[in-house]
């Protein structure tokens, strides 16, 4: 068994199910039992008690039952206390962890997000927040040398329904927050319609119920591992067209889309257009540096030159660090220490991550904060774009993902960054941007370019994503075929 090959960041990833050609199964009870043994031993270690609880969800995949229930009988065999949450979202097994009633020494998600059907894994918190990863390989090491606890009776498994504590703490704070004369429904009037893609996000209609909100229109709802419908994802094309066309159909004021575990999100306006990544951190930004002028924003890499002027027209700051969740949100969590304010940190992928919400990436919060906009903007007869109206969006973008088939992944790509950096010196109109915190970054001033270009490693796959804006029309193709004559020598790199 590889344990290593479990780590995907500061997550645990990997197959669960078989069928699928080429992917072996490599997340099974058993290994998820080890697990539990194995994060036990780790907690122990941190806490310095003997005296462990645990909460534990699972997502709506078809293999979360069999290693949420192995896990269980790990953690109960080590001889904690463990609560059995059920169907939950991964911002609530954090929230078990800071509750005022039962707070636990530790959360866990049985959970791959958006990945295919096929796969799962593990997410793990504390009362600090997710874990590291040094974190996770720490626990994978455990599991590996078998320095697990031995089989003890003082274990128990409890049922517990904190979902309903995690929807009454959504359903207070909007109340507080719109202070609408009809206190217990502020979203009367409001028609907001959800798609859960038959994730684990339909809990959010009840919500929207209780404050008085219509919520008809709402599509897959009901949670279902097959994902017959669509993807449970904002960033996927076929779910947002879905939420999108559905807004437009039931004659919405707003739709919501959250990915399968509902710590990403993504809203729709009443026309039917998306409100997702640059325009999504727009827009929270606007609301954020209302509430906290002066604040930085920390997003990923990918973010618009268009964001960073609209940030800094607020008021704000704009600070683009690298891709990856953990990545952002430690970055946001640095800042503060380090003296420098910092209410908010979110990808463009939909991980959004608020101060004042423990710099948890909750979608159902962000989409909840953004609720509480709209409602109080509809008294004034606006809505939520039009705080966003003076974003510029670029006339062109595109994403392409090479392949690299090099032995040392890491140095062919690093490689390929060199002859990169190296070359824009000569490239007239061309300059490399800093501060920049991953790849390389290349501002492409030419009239008929007018963009940008980022070229990295991904952070857990043998590729180089490369993303290329242009407020042009045909400005990407121009940049692309330049940037291709640099890279032409480099035969190990193929076009996905």
């Amino acid at each position: 068994m590889d344990w290593k090959k479990l780590q995907n960041g500061s997550d645990i990833r990997g197959v669960a199910l078989e069928g699928v050609p080429g992917e072996d199964v490599n997340i099974t009870p058993e290994v998820s039992s080890t697990i539990a043994k194995a994060f036990i031993t780790w907690l122990k270690g941190k806490t310095k008690s003997t005296d462990i609880t645990l909460a534990i969800g699972t997502d709506s995949r078809l293999s979360g039952p069999a290693l949420k229930d192995a896990f269980i009988d790990g953690a109960v065999e080590a001889g904690a206390t463990i609560y059995d949450c059920g169907l939950a979202s991964t911002p609530a097994m954090f929230m078990t962890t800071v509750d005022d009633d039962k707070p636990v020494a530790g959360g866990v998600m049985i959970t791959a997000s958006h990945l295919p059907f096929n796969r799962n894994g593990i997410k793990f918190f504390t009362k600090d927040g997710g874990l590291e990863k040094a974190d996770i390989a720490d626990i994978l090491d455990i599991a590996s040398r078998g320095e697990l606890p031995k089989k003890t009776d003082g274990g128990r498994c409890i049922e517990r329904d904190f979902m309903s504590s995690y929807k009454a703490h959504l359903t207070d704070y909007i109340r507080a927050e719109v202070n609408a004369d009809d206190y217990a429904h502020p979203l009367q009037g409001l028609h907001i319609i959800v798609d859960a893609g038959n994730g684990n996000g339909g809990f959010f209609v009840d919500v929207l119920e209780d404050l008085g909100a219509d919520t008809t229109g709402s599509q897959y709802t009901e949670p279902d591992g097959h994902f017959p419908n669509h993807i449970p994802n904002p960033e996927d094309k076929k779910a947002m067209a879905s939420i999108c066309q559905a807004v437009v159909r039931s004659g919405a004021d707003l739709g919501v889309i959250f990915d399968t575990d509902v710590d990403r999100s993504a809203i729709v306006d009443r026309h039917g257009d998306p409100i997702n990544r640059n325009s999504l951190i727009a827009l929270i930004a606007a609301v954020i540096l209302k509430e906290h002028p002066g604040s930085t924003v920390v997003t990923d890499s990918v973010t618009s030159d268009g964001l960073g002027e609209f940030i800094g027209a607020l008021g704000g700051k704009h600070h683009r660090f690298k891709r990856g969740y953990k990545n952002v949100i430690d970055e946001g969590i640095r800042l503060n220490k380090s003296g420098e304010e910092c209410w908010l940190a979110i990808e463009t992928s939909g991980h959004c991550a608020l101060r004042e919400n423990y710099f948890l990436d909750d979608g159902a919060y962000l989409v909840a904060k953004l609720i509480v906009q709209a409602a109080r903007l509809r008294k004034d007869g606006k809505e939520l774009q039009d705080l966003i109206a003076t974003l510029r969006q670029p006339a062109e973008s595109t994403e392409i993902r090479f392949k690299v088939s090099a032995d040392d992944v890491q140095g062919y790509g690093q490689s390929v960054l060199d002859k990169v950096q190296e070359a824009v010196a000569a490239v007239s109109g061309w300059e490399v941007v800093s501060p920049n915190y991953e790849g390389v970054r290349v501002s492409c001033k030419n009239s008929d370019e007018r963009g940008w270009f980022l070229l990295r490693k991904s952070l857990h796959d043998p590729v180089l994503p490369l993303n290329i804006e242009s407020d042009v029309k045909g400005g990407v193709e121009t940049i692309r075929q330049k940037l291709f004559e640099i890279i032409k020598p480099f035969d190990k790199l193929t076009v996905m």
